[in-house]
């Protein structure tokens, strides 16, 4: 079913496939499977027993937990009380969920019991810890659906960036944005009522939160897991016949990488989207050699309310004459507007010039949570997210990600892009993972520096890779010093942490 954007109600996906499809399958999580049915009931509970607990409309609600059924139930709770859900990062320090409690200011807490002693109590908002008060406290309510009415520019929820910038900020997700959730998942992912989505990413990411609803706003059944562990995640997708799953490319190496991994039954898979970075032509091949599926990149972030550019598994042509596209993130989707943009100037930049990417769709958020000066220096006046993203586009639509502006380097007056280089060094059999920073250099105020992880088995030599650099690019945009390491720091959604690498404080 498609559902209007102009008027769309998160609360009415759920209550339309429990009238039309009561008894199938819709949340598994473990053991147990959730129907339709099953589900609006528990949200509808859930949604009374906010109410019953003084939260109104508009009024925030955190939870702090792993990934977990709970995430369901709440955010189509919210939706049927008019609440807004906070979904905040449990791996986030007390320090930093405290900051997000006094910025949300919500009126209820719901945390795991791991994660209870990071939900300080100075605030005396009530907390309740999901092992031992949510069930009873939910099912005490009644089972009656309390038939609140959102408007699309309604926010449904309060999703926090990571905050490598500053104190973390809240961005608004309405109704609306998610309308454009479920037309993706229609028209861009091919998802149905037959499809069956494996989420492991985190749900306080849009890219768990977002992704997560694509098949239940199909009417599918949704397989829902605590993490990508390269083991379980295999055997979910065998077990259950898995469909659709997205993945951050690292974690796809894992599985590919996984023992026995050939001989698993995973030809279920039609659909593999991925994120975060580019897919290596490598890393591809043997992927379709695995799973045999589709592939998707998906570029967005969490102000457009997840992926505006995509690119469609046609267009990815491992050994053919378009593999170059690999490297790009695809093309923007119907519904999004896109400019590259000099951000000195603020004037379009020729095709196969770098500029800022700058995108304007119903998608883009709100704005930030209590902070409509950051909101503004974000969206201008007409509509159009700054989104920071360096990127070039060529004359058929593609786009080519060069770098965060933030991150590029400036090397004796010459702008280096870290991602041109991650991309040549990324291709050296020897390197597993690469991220490219820029060092401080006496002379030319900051050199090249790549950290490595070599691949396994291999043992390649800082000359080496210099070596292979200098036969594909200017010699300024060569790394000059290069440091080997058994890892690389990464955030929950699978992104390096380039701050962490630099020991400039947390990403």
């Amino acid at each position: 079913m498609a559902f209007d954007p102009d008027r769309f109600d998160l609360a009415d996906v759920l209550r339309h496939y429990a009238a039309a499809r009561p008894a199938a399958p819709c949340l598994t999580y473990g053991e147990r499977t959730l129907t339709f049915h099953e589900l609006d009931e528990r949200s509808s509970r859930a949604a009374n027993a906010l109410r019953d607990a003084g939260v109104g409309v508009g009024d925030r609600v955190v939870i702090v937990a792993r990934n977990a059924p709970v995430f369901y139930e709440l955010v189509f709770a919210c939706a049927k009380a008019g609440a807004v859900l906070v979904p905040v990062n449990w791996r986030l320090s007390a320090r930093e969920v405290e900051e997000i409690l006094e910025d949300a200011a919500p009126r209820l807490v719901i945390a795991g019991a791991e994660q209870r002693a990071m939900t300080p109590t100075g605030h005396a908002v009530p907390c309740l810890t999901l092992e031992d008060d949510y069930e009873a406290w939910r099912d005490r309510a009644s089972a009656d659906d309390p038939q609140h009415r959102s408007q699309p520019d309604d926010v449904i929820a309060l999703l926090y960036t990571s905050g490598t910038t500053g104190r973390a900020k809240g961005v608004m997700i309405s109704h609306r944005n998610l309308a454009y959730t479920e037309r993706m998942a229609r028209e861009a992912w091919s998802f149905g009522s037959a499809s069956v989505n494996l989420v492991a990413m985190p749900l306080f990411h849009i890219g768990g939160l977002g992704y997560g609803l694509m098949a239940l706003t199909q009417g599918g059944h949704t397989v829902l897991m605590q993490q990508p562990v390269p083991g379980p995640t295999l055997d979910a997708i065998a077990r259950h016949r898995v469909t659709h799953a997205f993945f951050v490319p690292t974690v796809i190496q894992s599985l590919v990488n996984h023992p026995g991994v050939d001989a698993m039954p995973l030809k279920s898979l039609e659909r593999l989207v991925y994120g975060a970075s580019p897919i290596t032509e490598t890393l591809l091949r043997r992927a379709l050699e695995v799973f045999g599926c589709g592939f998707n990149h998906a570029y967005g972030m969490t102000e457009t309310a997840g992926t505006v550019i995509t690119l469609q598994p046609h267009e990815h042509d491992p050994g053919g004459p378009h593999a170059a596209r690999l490297r790009s993130c695809g093309r923007r989707l119907p519904w999004v507007e896109l400019a590259l943009v000099d951000p000195a100037t603020g004037e379009r930049v020729p095709t196969g010039t770098v500029g800022e990417i700058r995108v304007r769709s119903p998608l883009v958020t709100r704005g930030y949570w209590r902070r409509p000066q950051d909101t503004a220096a974000a969206i201008d006046a007409d509509g159009w997210l700054r989104t920071g993203d360096a990127a070039v586009q060529d004359a058929e639509g593609y786009v080519y990600i060069r770098d965060r502006y933030k991150d590029m380097i400036v090397s004796g007056g010459e702008n280096v892009f870290p991602a041109e280089v991650e991309n040549v060094l990324g291709r050296h059999p020897g390197v597993a993972e690469i991220a490219v920073i820029g060092a401080p250099h006496e002379r030319w105020g900051e050199t090249v520096k790549a950290v490595v992880v070599p691949a396994p088995g291999a043992q390649p030599t800082a000359a080496e890779l210099v070596a292979f650099a200098r036969e594909r690019l200017a010699h300024y945009k060569c790394p000059t010093i290069v440091e080997f390491v058994p890892a690389l720091p990464k955030s929950s959604a699978g992104k390096i942490l380039k701050r962490e690498l630099r020991g400039t404080g947390p990403a």
